[in-house]
């Protein structure tokens, strides 16, 4: 069906936005992913995934006898929730991001099932390079409550603009 081929659609402009490099990147930019509540799919999908399978993740009596009121999120679950590709970073940073360098975090509450959390990163530092530069991001997790649940860094390796 030659005959349905648009001559004006081209696959390559199909972003969701304008691509950024280094040099337009600002200290203090925030980038937000979209909030999600974890419920039993996350748990379920974070236990095949990980391989992690210690009660306290997944035996709501086992948790109970332990004080807890749910089953405990995994540390690593909260902080892939601050993974740059759950947000629109990665999209702002289309032609440039060469990739992550680093992750760090600290878990600081509990998570449970059924809370709802609210990732975000937000530029604390641009180092510049030859032809590249680092970002450092710094990553938070709230919950419902508005608690600062993890809060960490993440570096990543950008490209400057070309010549």
């Amino acid at each position: 069906m030659a005959d349905d081929i648009d001559p004006n659609f081209d696959p390559e402009q199909h972003t969701l936005c304008e691509s950024s490099y280094f040099e337009d990147l600002e200290v203090g930019q925030r980038f937000l992913s979209p909030s999600r509540t974890l419920g039993d799919g996350n748990f379920v999908a974070f236990q095949a995934v990980s391989l992690d399978n210690h009660p306290i993740h997944y035996d709501i009596e086992y948790c109970k006898r332990r004080g807890h009121p749910e089953l405990l999120a995994h540390g690593l679950q909260v902080a892939a929730q601050v993974a740059p590709g759950a947000g629109m970073l990665p999209h702002v940073l289309e032609d440039s991001l060469i990739g992550l360098i680093e992750h760090s975090a600290k878990f600081l509450k509990p998570v449970y099932r059924g809370d709802t959390v609210y990732p975000a990163l937000e530029i604390i530092d641009l180092a510049p390079k030859n032809t590249t530069g680092v970002i450092t991001l710094r990553t938070t997790v709230h919950n419902q409550r508005r608690e600062l649940v993890l809060e960490g860094e993440q570096k990543m390796l950008v490209r400057k603009r070309p010549a």
